[in-house]
């Protein structure tokens, strides 16, 4: 019974995908519906994850030098452990699960108010297809999330570099050597195509739950608790997923 209810759900979600590129809204009214989602969901998000970004990065370097007890073990291991860290996982993953709290709550809560207060109904009434106005904005501004997770892995690196060296436990060449070693590419293309992948996510799962939410505004509060959980999820799933197709 779960799973028919779980199954149906899926199939809603990839229909709402299909309905929502069908009527699109005018493009002067859509570019001015970008701009603003670009504000609400990107440039709001820059203040949360740099501090995060920054100190999880010392803390990483921290941690790394911590259990680099053995003398024989050189140094510049810190700078390497901290940039794969942060470039791999922390910044792309773990980041997405922030912002599925602070991102998809406020998705989640702005369009189940417009539910619940009968908005999205007004827009029907008008002839206005309500999905592709409200979900297919989020989606493009969510492609500029890339350059976001770009900044976090600048500033988890850096912050690994100044705790490592201004903790005393490498020093400037030792750590910038480590950054230096092995690097690989393709391992930046892996993190943006994740982000990429996730940012699809963080626009479409939230704005589902947001979308067929029933009742009243109780059930607001609910709804985005239930879709950050499912967000989180999915993200980790996928992370798995395409670390399994694109690295092994």
């Amino acid at each position: 019974m779960m799973l028919v209810r779980y199954l149906s759900q899926i199939g809603r979600y990839f229909i709402m995908l299909k309905d929502m590129l069908n009527r699109p809204v005018k493009w002067s009214v859509m570019r001015q519906l970008i701009l603003k989602e670009i504000d609400d969901l990107v440039i709001d998000s820059l203040g949360i994850v740099c501090f995060i970004s920054f100190f999880v990065g010392g803390v990483v370097a921290i941690q790394t030098a911590l259990n680099l007890t053995n003398p024989l073990i050189p140094k510049y291991l810190i700078g390497f452990a901290t940039r794969q860290s942060v470039i791999l996982e922390f910044a792309p993953t773990f980041i997405s699960i922030i912002m599925a709290g602070k991102m998809g709550s406020f998705i989640t809560s702005s369009i189940g108010t417009m539910r619940v207060t009968e908005q999205i109904d007004a827009l029907e009434v008008m002839g206005v297809n309500s999905l592709n106005y409200l979900v297919f904005p989020k989606i493009i501004a969510l492609f500029l999330y890339p350059f976001v997770i770009g900044i976090a892995m600048f500033l988890g690196v850096f912050g690994g570099y100044l705790a490592g060296v201004y903790g005393g436990f490498a020093s400037s060449q030792e750590f910038i050597v480590g950054i230096q070693e092995d690097f690989i590419p393709f391992h930046i293309t892996y993190a943006f195509i994740k982000t990429l992948v996730f940012a699809f996510l963080l626009a479409t799962i939230p704005s589902f739950h947001g979308y067929y939410m029933k009742g009243g505004a109780l059930e607001v509060g609910k709804a985005s608790t239930v879709s950050f959980v499912w967000t989180s999820v999915v993200i980790i799933l996928m992370n798995y997923i395409l670390t399994q197709i694109l690295l092994s």
